[in-house]
C-alpha cells in the first residue's frame, strides 16, 4: 500500500467536521489564494479574538475572517439581467471604487446613491465545529437593513438553494465574538454535505486535502446564496499543486 491509499484510508471515517486548529488553517488557505486570485475583491482578514472560555484560565486565541464593506449598487439592468448576473455586482464596483480613489485594504469605497454596504465574517462554531458564514448590511447612513430588504439583493438563485437544502436557512442571532445580532447560514447540515463533498469527489479525497481544501470548497456553495462566487481557480491549483 503506498502513502496516497494510506491518506483515502484516514479520510473515510472522517465525520465532515473541523477542530478549531484546523479552522484556522484553512481559514489562512482560503484567505491567502483568495488574495491571489480574486485582487479585484478586498482581501479577507484573520481577526484575532481572546478564547471565549471565561471559567478556564488559557492564553490560546480565537478568530474569524473578515470580509467588510463590500458594496451592492442598485442596477440599472432588467431584472432579469439582474438575477442572472447580480454577483458581479460586487466585482464590477470594486473595480470602480479601484480607479476613483484610493483605499484602505480593510474597507472598499463606494459612490453614496443606492447602495447598500456588507459586512461577511466566517467563524468556527464550536458546537457544530464547522465554518459558519455571518453578515449584515446598512445603508450608507449606518442603518441596518432587514431581511426583507437584503433578500432583494440576494441572487435569484438564493432562495431556491435555502428552500432546498436544510443546511442553507438563515437565521437572526448574536454574533458569537461582537455581541450582536447578525444573520447567518445555519450550520445544522454543513458536516454530512462536507463529508458527502469530500467522499465522493476523488480529486479532492485521493490526496489527504481535507483540512487545507476545506473552507475553499465549503464558500464555493455558501458564497452562492450571498451572491459571492469563489475563483475556479482557487480549486483548481489545490488538485493540480498535488496532483
Amino acid at each position: 500500500m503506498d502513502l496516497k491509499d494510506d491518506a483515502v484510508k484516514g479520510i473515510v471515517p472522517w465525520d465532515g467536521t473541523l477542530s478549531s486548529f484546523d479552522f484556522s488553517l484553512s481559514a489562512h488557505t482560503f484567505s491567502d489564494k483568495w488574495k491571489r486570485f480574486n485582487p479585484s475583491f478586498p482581501a479577507w482578514q484573520w481577526i484575532t479574538c481572546p478564547k471565549q472560555h471565561h471559567l478556564v484560565a488559557s492564553h490560546k486565541v480565537e478568530g474569524y475572517l473578515s470580509l467588510e464593506n463590500m458594496c451592492h449598487i442598485k442596477s440599472s439592468q432588467s431584472l432579469q439581467e439582474q438575477e442572472s448576473d447580480r454577483s458581479l455586482t460586487w466585482k464590477e464596483e470594486s473595480n470602480i471604487s479601484q480607479r476613483e480613489e484610493p483605499f484602505d485594504k480593510a474597507t472598499l469605497v463606494c459612490p453614496e446613491h443606492e447602495v447598500n454596504h456588507y459586512d461577511f465574517h466566517i467563524v468556527y462554531s464550536a458546537s457544530y465545529r464547522v465554518p459558519v458564514l455571518y453578515f449584515r448590511s446598512y445603508r450608507s447612513d449606518g442603518q441596518l437593513l432587514p431581511f426583507n430588504e437584503i433578500e432583494k439583493d440576494l441572487p435569484g438563485h438564493s432562495a431556491k438553494l435555502r428552500s432546498e437544502s436544510k443546511w442553507t436557512f438563515i437565521t437572526h442571532e448574536e454574533h458569537p465574538y461582537l455581541n450582536r445580532p447578525w444573520y447567518k447560514l445555519h450550520p445544522c447540515g454543513t458536516s454530512d454535505w462536507m463529508k458527502l463533498l469530500f467522499h465522493s469527489d476523488s480529486s479532492l479525497n485521493k490526496n489527504g486535502f481535507v483540512i487545507e481544501q476545506y473552507l475553499i470548497s465549503w464558500f464555493s456553495v455558501i458564497g452562492q446564496v450571498v451572491g459571492l462566487k469563489i475563483p475556479l481557480e482557487m480549486l483548481d491549483t489545490v488538485v493540480s499543486n498535488d496532483s
